[in-house]
């Protein structure tokens, strides 16, 4: 930092500058990201909130009420608008959170979580925060753990258990009912980590793409994380998490006296208001309508692109979401060509490449991509 400041001329020129070398969603080249560019009501609800603290809530009544019924429309979308929850920073904050609440409602001496194998990284950095010993469980073929196997793991440690509604790499959903049963019958926690599909998954149904029951209306599910600023088009940063009993709460309370409110239950102290503004804003300016419609346009894309790629040879896992994986006996000399054309897309674990088709992305980007693809082939 300068002695004397910058003119905001200067500044705003630096920053027009370090913005020109980013990435831009509105392109349809980013193939690799869960996230996308928000909704506009969603960007001026974070403007007109971007002050407020949701960590010292009593300042900002208005705000809080904003979260709160945000939380009971996420609830409602999730099969329980009694739920109980925050608007958090992502679907990290919101794993790790769950967990600390399962852990300490546990009260195991040596706790464990069992975890699918195609969990999300941010698993790892909760049990290494809260000191949870990770039992891994392979999936079978189709990419879904193996519920036969979890069932076996569960112990007198267990604390918890986990299952994806909408995997990180392939888009796949878990066997929640199976999970909730074992969960039932074994009297433990189950969190469903569905930061991807919580938006998409309530309206496959009605779009004819079939059903994956993972949200409350199963008994076992205890808890749930979804990302309003991946499919639910929030602004960055909006995640959720839900709880079936609020009475869990209590097990995460800290004591905050200096602050208009007394006690916390969230891992951030200080908190941003504009997530929980934003994502009231773009839920009600949605509706179901807008997203069962933004789920159409996503999924219709990502067939268009899974039949295009059959079409050339090419081993192509079917979609459950919008998320596509393909694989090649060349698959890194073709992510190499296919970056170097200017697209931007990801590997799986297993070194397979991997699509996610935003709402972003449009039918000329697909049409490109498949005729780039084409080539390199």
């Amino acid at each position: 930092m300068d002695e004397k400041g910058l003119s905001e001329e200067e500044v705003l020129g630096i920053l027009e500058e370090a913005r020109a070398r980013d990435l831009k969603y509105r392109d349809g080249r980013i193939l690799s990201s869960m996230c996308t560019a928000p909704h506009p009501v969603a960007l001026k609800a974070h403007e007109m909130f971007f002050e407020t603290n949701l960590g010292d809530a009593g300042l900002f009544p208005g705000t809080r009420e904003l979260e709160r019924e945000a939380v009971v429309m996420l609830g409602s979308l999730l099969g329980n608008p009694s739920a109980a929850g925050f608007i958090v920073s992502g679907g990290t904050e919101a794993n790790l959170t769950a967990l600390w609440a399962a852990r300490n409602a546990a009260g195991k001496d040596k706790p464990e979580v069992i975890l699918p194998d195609t969990a999300h990284f941010s698993f790892q950095k909760a049990c290494d925060t809260l000191g949870l010993e990770a039992v891994r469980i392979p999936v079978r073929e189709d990419r879904t753990v193996d519920t036969g196997l979890v069932e076996e793991a569960v112990g007198d440690n267990t604390a918890a258990i986990v299952g994806i509604a909408g995997s990180t790499e392939y888009g796949i959903v878990d066997d929640i009912p199976a999970l909730s049963e074992i969960a039932l019958e074994n009297s433990v926690c189950l969190h469903v980590d569905a930061a991807f599909g919580g938006f998409v998954l309530p309206f496959l149904e009605e779009l004819g793409y079939g059903s994956w029951p993972f949200d409350f209306s199963l008994p076992g599910v205890s808890s749930i994380t979804v990302d309003p600023h991946k499919m639910g088009l929030s602004a960055i940063p909006s995640g959720g998490i839900l709880f079936r009993d609020p009475g869990i709460l209590e097990r995460i309370e800290t004591e905050s006296p200096y602050l208009t409110e007394k006690r916390q239950h969230t891992l951030l102290g200080t908190r941003s208001g504009a997530a929980a503004a934003a994502t009231f804003a773009v839920m009600k300016a949605m509706g179901r309508q807008g997203y069962r419609e933004t789920v159409r346009h996503c999924m219709e894309l990502t067939l268009k692109l899974y039949r295009g790629m059959e079409a050339m040879g090419i081993e192509v896992f079917y979609p459950t979401t919008n998320i596509l994986v393909f694989d090649h006996r060349e698959r890194d000399r073709i992510a190499g060509e296919l970056s170097r054309r200017g697209w931007v897309v990801s590997r799986t674990r297993q070194g397979e490449v991997r699509l996610v088709i935003m709402p972003h992305v449009g039918k000329e980007d697909v049409e490109r991509f498949l005729d780039d693809l084409e080539g390199v082939l």
